[in-house]
């Protein structure tokens, strides 16, 4: 059966590499909007659902995948920066706390297929605000595009403490969870996905895996 990666996210399509399936990508026309006070799991979930609902027109012979991840600071969700300062703001915010990473999978397909949904949650810990670092890092550029303005697989590393929960569900694709998924849908991954994650073969995976 033909597999979608409804997603142009360059680490989802890494992260779903490592389970050893021959995939396709494809940009999903659905176009999420980030409701600031609205919860991150319901809105996690709707956007997940929406890539991979978009995307059944034109694969409607394949099982799609989709994913969202978003971040929750109490009830403030925090999607991508706009630009460098909101960038810095949003780190500000985040310094010497707990926050959580809520990462939203949604198989769909092939055609009629009901859409399965299941969230993943990981807990970060941010080390207390460094003037030095946090400069450092805005200055890389690497906080854009990134919810939360952070790569927990990059630079962004630096400023983590610890996180309690699935590495890869923070970086934005769980793999054990997709694993478990498609394998319910009838389709098994090649690799052994216990020593996939005891290997950890990902940027930062073993600094935070447990």
């Amino acid at each position: 059966m033909r597999l979608i990666l409804a997603s142009t996210s360059p680490r989802r399509h890494e992260l779903l590499t490592l389970l050893g399936l021959p995939f396709d990508v494809v940009a999903p026309p659905f176009v999420e909007q980030v409701r600031p006070h609205v919860p991150a799991q319901q809105q996690a979930i709707e956007f997940a659902t929406g890539k991979a609902r978009s995307c059944i027109a034109s694969c409607p012979d394949a099982l799609i995948l989709g994913s969202d991840t978003l971040i929750s600071m109490g009830v403030e969700v925090l999607g991508k920066p706009v630009d460098l300062a909101d960038a810095e703001a949003m780190l500000r915010r985040l310094a010497g706390q707990t926050h959580k990473i809520v990462t939203a999978v949604a198989l769909t397909g092939p055609g009629s297929e009901p859409c399965n949904v299941h969230v993943a949650t990981v807990l970060v810990r941010m080390k207390p605000l460094n003037e030095e670092a946090l400069a450092a890092y805005l200055r890389t550029g690497d906080s854009l595009g990134k919810a939360g303005a952070y790569s927990i697989q990059g630079g962004g590393a630096a400023l983590i403490e610890r996180i309690e929960g699935d590495y890869t569900a923070a970086v934005g694709l769980p793999l054990r969870l997709i694993a478990e998924m498609l394998h319910q849908r009838g389709l098994s991954c090649p690799v052994d996905v216990d020593q996939l994650y005891a290997r950890k073969p990902y940027p930062n995976w073993a600094r935070f895996g447990s």
